[in-house]
């Protein structure tokens, strides 16, 4: 019996003794040194283990430096899962630490345990991720930014061709925060008749084709403006400095002058590189007080909204579609959702009609010369029969009907005709520091008019296809994050009810339709009463929300 036992024993985990060519034999020394120290190594592996799954399951914060490399890669793991790539599985050890934590192994549950463990930003946008906008200006790129800065004073190449424009009264008028200021406005008398400007931002006058900052602009394609900020397509020492139609400054610009005949069709106009200091730095509310009061000292800006809703009435007799209306986003103030409207109020109106001019004034150029542009098109839509729109009620019913009809725009290097604008030709062309393809146009203009070598529509194309992808992927990423802060204002406000109007059936098999909230001034996706018609008043309510979860269900009840 004391032999079995023994047996036994020999046979277990101790580590004294080991059987070798039928005989009982000691292990050395040296042999047993290293087997306690792995097996003391295997001890501590576990134990480190073991606490990183407890912190799991008590959802303490942590600290990843304070974790082992086995640990800290399934943190990374987890927080690979919680971007939506669920490519890797997890191990089934760490499947068990999320069951005992009542954490189901899916994308929004663990984005909530990361928040819980403090390695989850609970406003991070997934598709930001990596993105050349989240990455920001390398080093280098910023040192390059800075000293376009400091010598944007000196002459630079084509400024000699410049004239002399800055005895013009020019305005900018955007938003109170805007701090890349692309266009400004002014009027001026000829010959009895008035002359309308449209200036715009020349940053090809500091940064060439191919130059570093250039390629990490067509990079990026654009600016993102989102909830929290502005992450934008050059370095901000350059977007809000030489850049920007800065008042009181003498600053470079393209400008585009345009004389209007009395049904407001173009009667004559031009473009051309230009010095221009703008007196005046307006809000939209400024700018809204200035037309309305039209001081006798300062009645150029009341004269402007005339000339432009001449034009505006001009395009709606060539068939434009006039949608405006309030619209509603969400906006984050020091980390809180905020309810933001923007009226078109008519310096609002005013603006964009100039910025429209001025996009038929490019794409007449360019259709006169055969100059390959990234002309804007949309095919022609059949609209709904005049008696049934007039049947809806005027507005957001309305203007729903409309747009289901509407083709989405197209980009392409040959004109033709914008359904919408009621335009033959139109061209993006008065964003260049926050559109990448406006400064392309800027340059095929320059090469057109100062004897260069424009891009001819092949070579054109290709690089439109290029910008395809950022273009696309600033769009997901602008989309996600407005989703998100709506997510966000309305699990704030979930005990609440808004009025509504019915707009469409999107998924009428899941009574899944298109509602739109006035006091929000936004169409929002709703579950809606069976049968429910255009203009039909609902009550909208929360059902559920989890801005983790990226879920928002909305209720509209008859």
């Amino acid at each position: 019996m004391h032999l079995a036992a023994l047996w036994v024993w020999l046979q277990g985990e101790q580590q004294l003794f080991r059987w070798r060519q039928q005989r009982v034999r000691a292990r050395p020394a040296a042999e047993l040194r290293q087997l306690r120290h792995e097996l003391r190594c295997s001890r501590l592996a576990q134990q480190a283990q073991d606490h990183w799954h407890a912190l799991i399951i008590r959802r303490e914060p942590i600290d990843p430096e304070r974790l082992g490399a086995p640990q800290r890669g399934e943190l990374e793991l987890l927080e690979q899962w919680a971007s939506g790539d669920s490519s890797t599985p997890l191990p089934a050890d760490l499947r068990k630490a999320l069951q005992a934590a009542h954490c189901p192994p899916d994308t929004g549950s663990i984005r909530h345990l990361l928040v819980d463990l403090g390695r989850w930003e609970a406003h991070h946008l997934p598709s930001l991720q990596a993105s050349p906008w989240q990455l920001g200006f390398s080093p280098e790129l910023e040192q390059l930014a800075q000293q376009l800065v400091d010598r944007h004073g000196e002459p630079q190449p084509g400024d000699d061709q410049r004239v002399d424009l800055t005895h013009l009264g020019v305005v900018t008028i955007d938003d109170a925060d805007t701090q890349d200021i692309d266009d400004g406005l002014a009027l001026e008398e000829v010959n009895g008749s008035w002359r309308f400007w449209i200036h715009v931002a020349d940053p090809g006058r500091l940064v060439a084709a191919g130059d570093p900052l250039d390629l990490e602009a067509r990079r990026r394609a654009s600016s993102l403006y989102l909830s929290r900020g502005n992450l934008p397509m050059f370095p901000l020492a350059l977007a809000t400095g030489p850049f920007s139609l800065r008042a009181g400054q003498r600053c470079a610009a393209w400008s585009m002058w345009v004389e209007l005949d009395e049904q407001g069709a173009i009667g004559a106009s031009g473009v051309q590189r230009s010095w221009v200091k703008p007196r005046y730095r307006l809000s939209y509310d400024d700018a809204d007080e200035l037309i309305e009061l039209a001081p006798p000292e300062e009645r150029d800006l009341e004269r402007i909204h005339g000339l432009m809703a001449r034009r505006r009435a001009w395009r709606v007799g060539q068939g434009a579609l006039l949608l405006d209306q309030p619209e509603g986003r969400i906006r984050s103030r020091d980390g809180e959702p905020c309810l933001e409207i923007t009226d078109p109020s008519p310096s609002r109106l005013m603006v964009a009609e100039a910025m429209i001019l001025a996009g038929a004034v490019v794409a007449g150029i360019g259709q006169t010369q055969g100059l390959a542009l990234p002309y804007r098109s949309q095919m022609p839509a059949e609209l709904p029969p005049k008696a049934e729109l007039e049947q809806l009620p005027d507005g957001p019913v309305r203007h729903a009907a409309i747009k289901r009809c509407l083709s989405r725009g197209l980009t392409g290097t040959s004109p033709s005709s914008h359904f919408s604008l009621g335009l033959p030709a139109y061209v993006q062309a008065t964003s260049p520091i926050r559109r990448y393809a406006d400064l392309v146009v800027q340059r095929q203009l320059d090469a057109h008019l100062h004897g260069g070598n424009p891009i001819d529509a092949p070579a054109l194309q290709e690089l439109l296809t290029e910008l395809e992808g950022p273009i696309r992927q600033g769009i997901q990423i602008s989309r996600e994050d407005q989703r998100h802060w709506q997510q966000v204002w309305f699990e704030q406000h979930k005990g609440e009810q808004w009025r509504a109007q019915f707009l469409r059936w999107l998924r009428p098999q899941d009574r899944l339709g298109l509602v739109h909230v006035e006091s929000l001034a936004m169409d929002l996706a709703a579950e809606c009463p069976a049968h429910s018609e255009p203009g039909d008043q609902l009550l909208l309510r929360v059902q559920l929300v989890d801005p983790l979860r990226d879920q928002l269900r909305l209720l509209a009840s008859a």
